[in-house]
C-alpha cells in the first residue's frame, strides 16, 4: 500500500470536496448521481501521487460507485417528494439494469484502466452531441417497446455505467428521453436508478480489486475509503439543491445543461488518453 505526501492529502481534501458539492447539485439537477463529475475529479487528484493511470482510474470509478449508493437515495427521494420517479418504469428496468451492473463491474474491475478512460470519454461524447443538438418534438409521450427491447437498454445502461463510475443518468436520461419521456421523468427516475447500479458496483469492485498492489492507503479493494467518506456527506446533502433548481428551470435549459458538461468531461478524458498514448 503506497504513501501520500502531505501536499497531496491537502490537494485530494480540496478536489473531492469540491467534487462532492458540485457532483451532488447535478446529481439532483441531472439524475446523474454525481460520477459524472466524480470519476474524473477523483482520477485527477489521485494521479498526483504518482500512481499507474490506469490503477488511478479503477480507484475512482470504484469509489465513485460508492459514493453513489447514497447520493441516489437522496436524489431520487426528492424527485419522488416532487412527482417525477415512475415506480412502474423502476421495477420494470431494474432487473435488466442489475444484469448489465455485474458485467460491466467484473469488466472494469479486471480490464485494463485504460479501457475505462475510453470508454468514459466516448459514451460523454455520444450522450453530450444527442442532448445538445437533438430537438424532442415537445410532446412526453413514452413509446410502446417489447419486453427483449427493455431488457437489452437496460444490460447496456447498467454494463456501461457501471464500467464508468456513474450512477446511470448518463446513459438512462438521454435513453429514456428518446423513448418518449418527459425529461423530468427521465431525470427522476434514473436518480433512483443509480441505487440499483451504486450498491452492486461498489461492491465488485471493491471485491476484484483486494490485494493489487499499489492501491492508496485506506482501500478496500478499488474503494478509497477516505475520499468516499470524505464526498458521501456532501453529494447527498447538496443533491437536494439540484432537485429543485431541475423542477425551476425550462427543460431545454435542463438539456443543455447535461449536454455541455458531458462534452467537457469528454474532451478532458481524450485529453488524458492522447497524454497517456
Amino acid at each position: 500500500m503506497g504513501t501520500i505526501a502531505p501536499s497531496t492529502v491537502v490537494a485530494l481534501f480540496a478536489i473531492a470536496t469540491g467534487a462532492g458539492v458540485f457532483g451532488g447539485v447535478l446529481a439532483g439537477l441531472l439524475g446523474v448521481g454525481g460520477g459524472i463529475v466524480i470519476v474524473p475529479a477523483l482520477y485527477f487528484a489521485l494521479s498526483l501521487s504518482g500512481n499507474d493511470p490506469a490503477l488511478t482510474m479503477q480507484v475512482a470509478v470504484g469509489t465513485s460507485l460508492a459514493t453513489i449508493v447514497f447520493t441516489s437515495l437522496s436524489s431520487g427521494w426528492g424527485h419522488y417528494r416532487r412527482g417525477a420517479l415512475d415506480m412502474a418504469l423502476l421495477r420494470r428496468w431494474a432487473p435488466a439494469i442489475l444484469a448489465g451492473v455485474i458485467i460491466g463491474g467484473l469488466l472494469g474491475g479486471l480490464v485494463s484502466g485504460y479501457i475505462l478512460v475510453a470508454v468514459f470519454a466516448c459514451v460523454a461524447g455520444l450522450v453530450a452531441t444527442d442532448m445538445i443538438f437533438r430537438r424532442p418534438d415537445g410532446t412526453a409521450s413514452p413509446r410502446s417497446f417489447s419486453s427483449g427491447t427493455w431488457a437489452a437498454t437496460g444490460v447496456l445502461a447498467g454494463g456501461v455505467s457501471a464500467m464508468m463510475g456513474i450512477g446511470g443518468g448518463t446513459v438512462c436520461v438521454p435513453v429514456l428521453n428518446f423513448l418518449g419521456y418527459d425529461i423530468r421523468r427521465a431525470v427522476g427516475t434514473s436518480a433512483a436508478i443509480g441505487f440499483v447500479i451504486g450498491l452492486p458496483g461498489a461492491l465488485i469492485y471493491a471485491a476484484t480489486g483486494l490485494g493489487q498492489p499499489g492501491l492508496p492507503p485506506y482501500s478496500l479493494g478499488y474503494v478509497n475509503l477516505v475520499a468516499a467518506m470524505l464526498i458521501i456527506p456532501l453529494t447527498a446533502s447538496f443533491a437536494h439543491v439540484g432537485v429543485r433548481i431541475a423542477h425551476s428551470i425550462p427543460q431545454r435549459a435542463l438539456r443543455l445543461a447535461f449536454g455541455l458538461f458531458l462534452m467537457l468531461t469528454s474532451l478532458r478524458m481524450f485529453f488524458d488518453l492522447v497524454r497517456a498514448w
